[in-house]
This record gives structure tokens, sequence and C-alpha cells, in this order.
């Protein structure tokens, strides 16, 4: 007779959200290995954590979702345990509890020893750097520093990820050394605020001197910055930039919007004057690097006007990335005490008219790469193409290089070197460049 004891406990880990929920889940699974267990990354198992988004309102829903079709399996004995951890937990725990009381368990986002005493695993400090990584091979994140001490009115990161905490750039440059020896050639620096880093470890903003540290490390090749807050940005990373062959020509900083009045109200702590100065100082410093942005539309009292002036400004600024989304109205924010009087359809109406004069520019932009040869690190192969990327690119989220497979083989996670023979709004096309 078989009994439920001799079923060999393999624990699948599920995640949602954005990259730093990726990193928590590569933490959390190196924990479990360390401790002997056998951990997968969303593929079957019969205990499941799933690690959850709480950010805005698709996030929640996509998560509760989650939770339960997993519940469905486990009434249907197809799992034996599920575990809810990440933002959505450390948000709404004891509405969860109540909710979807039959989840063995609920844990917040700082609570990974309880997590793992749970999962029948050790917490091991020694394990510095050490995870299991679930991106392709050639690329991994690198958080740099854990939640947020800014004020935005939208935004509810502080409250499910705490105040603003930098990691020492010294354990950061043995995690760097350890990924790179486990043929990881591409690190991407996240975390809420790049920009406050090291203010609370070093009393400044320690960005450059960690760049400086991290150039030094053999086998890593490309250095790409991701979330960058404007105000205070320390210029000095400009100059490393410029200097260091190694740091990506690319810079993501959501700038959310443009109006001086929904950024005062959103608490952005900038004006379009000052936000406009300081991208025409990164173009003067890094003239051929890509930024990317984030804008948020439907915000409280956004008018036609304040939207007519942001649509103006993206025109103007012809960014080469952009995304933009609409606002969702967030319990506990400063701003959800506003009258969320934007409707639905509007707010919608407003981010296709934003997408589609970025989806010109960059066309326009991509145009003047056809002739260009580029360097380029190869992600995956797809259907007839093997799929790449330009420094200018980051992973999930940018522009690809699709290159014929019928007629050259490449190896993933390889660079190399392409000749741009066409392009569209989004996507390039080019073949390996013939070398002398």
């Amino acid at each position: 007779m078989r009994t439920k004891s001799l079923k060999k406990n393999k624990i699948n880990v599920v995640t949602l959200g954005c990259s730093k929920n990726v990193y928590d889940s590569e933490v959390l699974m190196g924990q479990l290995k360390a401790s002997g267990k056998e951990v997968v990354h969303e593929e079957e198992g019969n205990i499941v954590v799933i690690n959850t988004c709480g950010f805005i309102n698709n996030a929640k829903e996509e998560s509760i979702n989650t939770i339960l079709d997993f519940m469905q399996k486990k009434e249907d004995g197809e799992v034996d345990k599920v575990f809810v951890t990440g933002c959505l937990s450390e948000r709404y725990k004891p509405d969860l509890q109540k909710e979807i009381p039959n989840v063995d368990q609920y844990f917040g986002t700082t609570e990974l020893p309880g997590l793992l005493k749970a999962l029948g695993a050790d917490y091991k400090h020694e394990l510095i750097g050490e995870r299991l990584t679930t991106t392709p091979k050639n690329y991994a994140y690198l958080k740099i520093a854990e939640g947020c001490d800014r004020p935005c009115s939208f935004c509810a990161i502080p409250i499910m990820r705490g105040k603003h905490k930098s990691t020492p750039i010294e354990t950061l440059v043995v995690e760097a050394e350890k990924l790179a020896t486990r043929g990881v050639k591409e690190l991407i620096l996240i975390a809420q605020d790049l920009t406050y880093y090291g203010l609370d470890l070093y009393k400044k903003r320690h960005l450059a001197e960690l760049l400086e540290n991290l150039v030094k490390v053999d086998g890593i090749e490309w250095i790409r910055l991701h979330y960058a807050f404007p105000t205070g940005f320390p210029m000095d990373v400009l100059e490393v930039m410029k200097r260091e062959p190694k740091i990506c020509n690319y810079l993501d900083i959501p700038l959310q919007h443009i109006s001086d009045d929904i950024l005062k109200s959103m608490r952005r702590g900038t004006t379009k004057e000052k936000t406009t100065k300081l991208l025409k100082a990164f173009r003067e410093a890094v003239p051929e690097m890509a930024i990317r942005t984030t804008l948020i539309v439907g915000y409280p009292g956004e008018t036609e006007e304040n939207f007519q002036e942001l649509k103006q400004w993206v025109a103007n600024m012809r960014f080469e990335r952009l995304g933009c989304f609409t606002y969702s109205h967030e319990e506990n924010t400063h701003a959800y005490n506003l009258e969320d009087n934007v409707p639905e359809d509007i707010k919608q109406d407003r981010a296709n008219q934003i997408m589609e004069i970025q989806s010109q520019i960059s066309w326009e932009l991509n145009q003047a790469k056809i002739g260009q040869t580029l360097k380029v690190v190869i992600d995956r192969k797809e259907g007839n193409y093997f799929v790449g990327r330009t420094e200018f690119d980051s992973p999930d989220v940018d522009n690809e290089v699709l290159i014929d497979a019928s007629k050259t083989y490449l190896k993933t996670g390889e660079f190399t070197t392409v000749t741009i023979t066409d392009a569209a709004d989004f996507d390039l096309y080019g073949e390996v460049a013939v070398t002398n």
C-alpha cells in the first residue's frame, strides 16, 4: 500500500512580479539547496512556494489567481503544501489568512528564515552570493539595496519592502565574482532606488564607487543600471559610464510624469525644468546613452492639459526606451486620499496615445541603426531566429536583435558582432558581421 510519507518532497518556487522578486526567489532556492532540499523553479513539485507581487491591481489579481489555482491543486491532491511569501502577503497577510485560510502559511518580505524553517531548512548566513539563478546563464540580477525612503504618493513599495538598506560593496563584489565563475557575463543592477545607494552605509551616494569595484570582476562584460530615481542622481556615475567599457551606455530612470502640478502631487521632489535639465546633462555627458523611462497616466486630477503637456514632452525628448502604465489607486498610499477621478477608459486611451508616439520614435531611431555594426549578446533561439540584445537593451523589456538561424549557428550566452540589415518598431534584424 502506497503511503504519503514515501513521496519525495520537491519544492516548486513560483515567482510573480518584478526582477527584485526573481532575485529573492533565487536566494530562497540557494538556501534550500544548501540544506539538501530538492528545489525547482516553476516546474512540478509537491510543495509549492508562491513569491507574490502586491504592487498594482493587475499584479495583485495575478498573485491571488495563482494562489487560488494552487489551492485547487492541493484540494485535488496534486500538491501537498502551499506557502505564500513576497509583497502581497507582506501587505495583506491578515486579509489573505481570512479569505484563503487553507494556505499552509503566509510569510512577508523579511521572513526568509521563518519560511525556510517551515520548509524544513536552516537559514545559512554564510551563503553570501550563493543563489540558484533562474535567468538565462549569461545574465543575472544583482540587488544592491532593499526598500525605499522616497515619499512618492502613488507607491506602496515602502509599505511592503521597508526603508532603504544598501548592501555593502564588498558583499556585492563577492556575489558578482561567484556569478562570473558560473558563466554570468552581464550584471543587471537593481534596487527600488539605485540613486540612493550607499547613503545609509557610507553617508554619501556611492553608486560610482560600487561600479568602479564591479568592473574589476573578471568575466563580467556588461553592467547595466536599472531604476535610478531622478532626484539627487549622482552625476559621477556618468563619468564612470563614459570611462569604463563594461558599463552599458544605458540607464533606466522612471520619471512618471512631467507636468509640475502632477509631479508635486506625486511628491517626486522635482520639476519639469529640473528633469529636462538632468536629461540634457545625461545626453551631453554620454551622447550614446540609451535612456529608458516609465510614465504613469490617469493619476488623480490629471487634466487633458496635463496629459497634452506630457505627450508633447515625450515627442520632444525622444527616449530610446519607454513604458507607460495606467494609474492604480493603492490603499495606504498618500494618493489614496485623492479622488481616482480619471475614468479607466480614458486612462487606457492616454497610455495608448503615449505608446503610439513612442512606437514611431523607436521606429525612427531603429531605422538609423541600419548599416551599423553592434556588439550583441545571444539570449536564446526562438523559431528560426537567434535572439540577442545590444548594450542599449535590457532583457524582457527592450528591443531585440533577430538573426536568421538558417544562415548562422550561434551559441546562446556568447557575444557576437552583428551588422543591422533591417529594423521594425521595436526589433532589429541583422547578420553576423564578416571579420577580415
